[in-house]
């Protein structure tokens, strides 16, 4: 259970904060980019959620979910792995990234084929997810950094008396990749009934030699 009685602790103010192990780490910790752009990304879905009217109800529970799982990837990012963990901590799993590439067939199957890179924009919930897909691939960003400078090896035993913390799961960064890609799907998605995609012009459109260049 979490208890939130007290937003702020002081605990902070030496530069050093808590993971979900209970350890303490610099706030310079790649693990901290990663769960906070995690985190931005998730704000981000929720704009989509509720500032859009014009979000297509089918992606409504799809959203929600991955939010709820965007809060998930952060704990993840949060905790680092050991061998033997007193209490089993939130992990992401394959299936999740499974669920992501069905999602992203299921939604995509009746789009038309691009000829061309699209622009965020079209429809005001399109434009939202297009945001929190380049806020998703920042986090994906983060997360790799993340697993450069701890690696993906638990520590041993529990970690608590282990000589180097605990690495970092790399299906973290792999479902933020999948993501990624499941959020242009749905903002193509959420164009398909109105404007379109808005496509891509290499130049602007400029016709050749336009001396306004």
């Amino acid at each position: 259970m979490v208890v939130l009685s007290t937003i702020y602790t002081r605990t902070g103010d030496d530069g050093s904060t808590g993971l979900g192990d209970f350890s303490r780490t610099s706030k310079n910790d790649p693990r901290l980019a990663a769960y906070a752009d995690t985190d931005e990304a998730g704000a981000t879905i929720g704009l989509a959620l509720t500032c859009a009217p014009d979000l297509p109800d089918a992606l409504r529970p799809v959203l929600l979910r991955i939010q709820n799982d965007l809060f998930d990837v952060g704990a993840d990012l949060s905790t680092p792995l050991v061998e033997s963990p007193a209490h089993p901590p939130l992990r992401v799993r394959e299936e999740w990234i499974d669920e992501l590439e069905q999602q992203c067939d299921e939604f995509g199957a009746e789009l038309p084929t691009l000829r061309s890179f699209v622009l965020a924009g079209g429809t005001q919930a399109a434009a939202y997810l297009h945001l929190a897909r380049t806020v998703v691939r920042r986090a994906e960003r983060a997360a790799w950094a993340a697993l450069d400078a701890h690696g993906d090896e638990p520590a041993p035993g529990d970690g608590k008396n282990a000589e180097r913390p605990g690495g970092v799961n790399v299906l973290t960064a792999k479902y933020l990749n999948r993501l990624s890609d499941a959020l242009f799907v749905f903002a193509r998605y959420a164009n398909a009934e109105g404007p379109g995609d808005v496509l891509w012009q290499p130049g602007g459109g400029r016709e050749e030699g336009d001396s306004t260049a």
